[in-house]
């Protein structure tokens, strides 16, 4: 892939790929000049690799204020996170890489929550998946309750709902604020 190509792929800044690439942190090779991504190997090699460090969190909510709540709460809890804000790249975050965790709205712009659980679960059944709604009695939520019990939080969220949630999961924060 080209360095635009996989800037877009991972959703970083092209200059950061440029850094990466130079210091042999992505696996690349330079042919006349120009840098040529290995997806394969940044696939296997580098996304995979992350599972090794912090545990990874993917949050698929549409709402900007939820996104940003998340990143914080997450960043200063000591998690890697991926935060999307359709079905779509929900759905490719899945297939690229597996996740400890992940938070899920049920209204979505483009693929509604229960279909993108029901793929959740199928392809990583142990992974736990969070339920963030405003809609608790809606229909999405009974198609996902056939699945098997779930844990919810209900929109507007809080951060003591989700320190709360992540005790209740197991999910030790790495607070780096003591």
């Amino acid at each position: 892939m080209t360095v635009k190509e996989t800037a877009e792929y991972l959703r970083i800044p092209l200059p950061t790929v440029y850094y990466l690439v130079q210091r042999g942190q992505l696996p690349a090779i330079q042919i006349g000049g120009r840098w040529r991504v290995k997806k394969d190997a940044l696939d296997r090699d580098v996304l995979r690799n992350e599972e090794q460090g912090q545990p990874t969190v993917l949050v698929v909510d549409d709402d900007e204020a939820v996104q940003t709540m998340f990143k914080l709460f997450l960043k200063k809890a000591g998690f890697s996170r991926l935060v999307v804000g359709s079905g779509k790249e929900a759905l490719a975050a899945l297939n690229k890489q597996k996740f400890e965790l992940c938070f899920l709205d049920l209204q979505l712009p483009d693929i509604t929550g229960d279909e993108i659980y029901a793929v959740a679960k199928e392809k990583y059944p142990e992974m736990p998946v969070v339920i963030v709604t405003g809609y608790p009695d809606s229909e999405m939520m009974n198609n996902i309750l056939k699945h098997g019990p779930v844990t919810m939080l209900k929109k507007p969220l809080k951060v003591e709902d989700l320190e709360e949630t992540l005790r209740h999961l197991g999910r030790k924060a790495h607070s780096k604020a003591a």
